[in-house]
């Protein structure tokens, strides 16, 4: 853990909040003690919910690096990542994740995931969102293709 890597996720924190360039975060990722990606929340300036600071600094150093993993590599963060976050995180497979402020402090100023922590905890039937699975008939079915092509990228 080095100091200096949080010291600058927050100093990037700190400009989007001042640059009004979306929320409070941002997110740095390192490997061999060099920072290899950098990101900031940029949901309200591009559209796009899944902008969060973690996941533009993943897409980054992955590509950076030219790579889906993030071997060896740490994740600095202004805050405790949301549970988007968190599932992009373990999908890239860092070694840590160091953050700063808590998802109670990040709830305090207005950011509360914990709708969502509850959500994914409850049976998929007693959800708020409505999702039911659809059976059809598929003349092509993609999960058996994957499970019978020999030379496919395993991830």
């Amino acid at each position: 853990m080095n100091k200096e890597f949080m010291e600058r996720a927050l100093e990037l924190a700190y400009d989007n909040v001042k640059g009004k360039n979306g929320g409070p975060f941002a997110a740095i990722v390192v490997k061999d003690g060099e920072i290899v990606g950098q990101g900031t929340n940029i949901v309200t300036t591009s559209n796009d919910p899944t902008a969060h600071a973690e996941i533009t600094a993943i897409r980054n150093a992955c590509s950076k690096l030219n790579d889906y993993q993030l071997t060896d590599c740490e994740i600095y963060t202004s805050c405790e990542p949301c549970p988007m976050c968190l599932g992009a995180i373990y999908w890239a497979r860092p070694r840590a994740v160091y953050y700063y402020n808590t998802r109670e402090e990040a709830a305090k100023i207005g950011f509360d995931d914990q709708f969502i922590y509850d959500q994914i905890a409850l049976p998929m039937e007693e959800r708020s969102l409505d999702m039911k699975r659809v059976n059809v008939q598929a003349n092509k079915h993609p999960f058996e293709l994957w499970h019978v092509t020999t030379d496919k990228v395993e991830y």
